[in-house]
């Protein structure tokens, strides 16, 4: 194949960044108050990737993250290599601007390291001037934090990336840009004896890319729009890197909000102009598809879904929804991934839980399937398959009071405080069932599920939607009502999704 097509990484990768080591490429992108956080993703081809790791494996600090918060933690890290070291700094809008560096890609990753404290200091983008010996940061303000907004900031920076040097000036300022609103997510690079600034502004679904340059890190910059819809379907298009290949090519990686779909990612063509700006995609347009980076061949790959958890260990695609706890899952010597129906006030709403194991919803319309047997004896006690956003529906076994266990199919809307019944339950009788979600176009979830009488649909099509940052996910859990002692556990086995070609 000489081409490819977007997205290249067809499901929520939020504010990607990218960097060349050697032949390798690697990228990260937002995990917000998923954990882990910080996924880190490898290539050879910038078009077929794979999830090899996480290099934040708690959020800090911890008690903020003891429950889920959906659309805060980790905003738009910045991946970098310097020192024969990689780092990554990200801005948490309550707490401030955090690193992490380590040896290698796949760590051991240093624990989190407070660089700048604050509230809306987000999108931070470090950069060692290899020319000068000095180091900057610069950043951009999240207004519900900081009510300052369209502005980034540059800071020196100290060499070992520990802290800043300096009280910080504004270097560029959307307000005096006729027309720029939004400025937010700069990537900062060096480049023909110029400091380049790549930022998007206009809004996540509505904005363009821009590119600013100066002879001087504290400027003044001009600008110019490098990349925007035109007559293309590709809204946005929003934040992402640029990233040089060892034989001099050059390409940009960035986002399109999908709605419950998250933010997808794009790969553009990339070049210079002979003024010396860059122009992305085809003379700034986002391109459908293109012919491959002339890069060596790479077996297809994509992000790992299935999971048939080996020993009870789920795979790196999954992720809780805070901060876990010792005992959620067990770990055994078969198949099959065994969690403790964890013991909740909040049992009716799985948007408070933080034992809620999650994976991304795919962008494409498929299936997801999943097999499940209740074992727990605790009346109340219910594990499923969720379809979780703002708001959420899931299917699933519920043991009652009379200790015969259920098919139960519930959901909650956006501004619901509690969930209602989606479907009559039904007897299962052997508290075994697979459990199944059809994607349709527009993240429509049609549920079924097959007490082992053949599949059988059940409620109404539900339409996934997502938080304010975060595509819906796929989430697996078990929970118990309150109460004193063990409740006892759920099995998974056989986690797949399948999409169409």
């Amino acid at each position: 194949m000489t081409t490819y097509t977007n997205p290249v990484l067809n499901a929520d990768w939020s504010d990607p960044d990218v960097i060349r080591v050697g032949d390798d490429f690697y990228l990260t992108a937002s995990s917000f108050g998923r954990v882990p956080g910080l996924p880190l993703l490898h290539s050879r081809n910038l078009v077929d990737w794979t999830l090899v790791g996480h290099a934040l494996d708690r959020l800090e600090p911890a008690a903020a993250f003891a429950v889920p918060r959906h659309d805060c933690g980790v905003w738009a890290p910045a991946l970098r290599h310097h020192a024969d070291r990689f780092w990554i700094f990200w801005g948490d809008p309550d707490h401030g601007v955090y690193q992490v560096n380590a040896p290698a890609i796949r760590g051991p990753w240093t624990r989190p390291h407070l660089v700048k404290a604050g509230r809306g200091l987000i999108d931070p983008c470090p950069l060692w001037d290899e020319e000068t010996g000095e180091a900057y940061l610069v950043h951009a303000w999240a207004r519900s934090r900081s009510g300052v907004k369209n502005r980034l900031t540059g800071h020196r920076m100290r060499p070992d990336g520990t802290g800043l040097l300096d009280e910080g000036k504004v270097i560029v300022d959307g307000d005096r840009i006729p027309g720029w609103f939004t400025l937010e997510g700069p990537k900062l690079y060096r480049h023909d004896g110029w400091f380049w600034i790549l930022a998007p502004a206009g809004g996540v679904e509505t904005g363009w890319q821009g590119a600013f340059r100066s002879r001087d890190f504290f400027g003044p910059y001009e600008e110019r729009v490098v990349l925007e819809q035109k007559d293309t379907d590709v809204n946005g298009p929003h934040q992402g890197g640029w990233v040089r290949t060892a034989v001099g090519e050059d390409w940009f990686l960035h986002f399109q909000q999908r709605g419950a779909y998250g933010r997808v990612v794009h790969l553009q063509p990339m070049r210079w102009d002979a003024a010396g700006w860059p122009v992305l995609g085809d003379d700034g347009a986002p391109v459908a598809s293109y012919r491959r980076p002339a890069l060596p061949p790479q077996v297809p790959a994509a992000p790992a879904t299935d999971d048939d958890f080996p020993g009870g260990r789920y795979g790196r695609q999954w992720q809780w929804t805070a901060n876990p706890r010792e005992g959620w899952a067990t770990q055994h010597s078969g198949d099959g991934l065994r969690l403790t129906c964890v013991r909740s006030a909040d049992a009716h709403d799985l948007r408070r839980l933080p034992n809620v194991l999650t994976q991304r919803l795919p962008g494409l319309p498929g299936a997801v399937e999943v097999d499940l047997r209740l074992d727990s004896e605790e009346p109340g006690a219910r594990a499923g398959l969720a379809v979780l956003g703002d708001a959420y529906c899931w299917i699933g076994l519920q043991r009652g009071a009379d200790g015969a266990v259920h098919l139960v199919h519930r959901f909650a809307e956006t501004v619901a405080d509690a969930e209602r019944d989606a479907a009559h339950a039904r007897p299962a009788p052997q508290g075994r069932v697979r459990l199944r979600i059809d994607l349709g176009a527009g993240a429509r979830c049609r549920f079924s599920y097959d007490l082992g009488e053949g599949p059988r649909p059940s409620g109404q099509v539900f339409a996934a939607t997502p938080w304010r940052w975060v595509g819906a996910l796929l989430g697996l859990f078990a929970l118990a009502p309150a109460g004193p002692g063990p409740a006892g556990t759920a099995a998974f086995t056989r986690f797949r999704i399948t999409t169409a070609p």
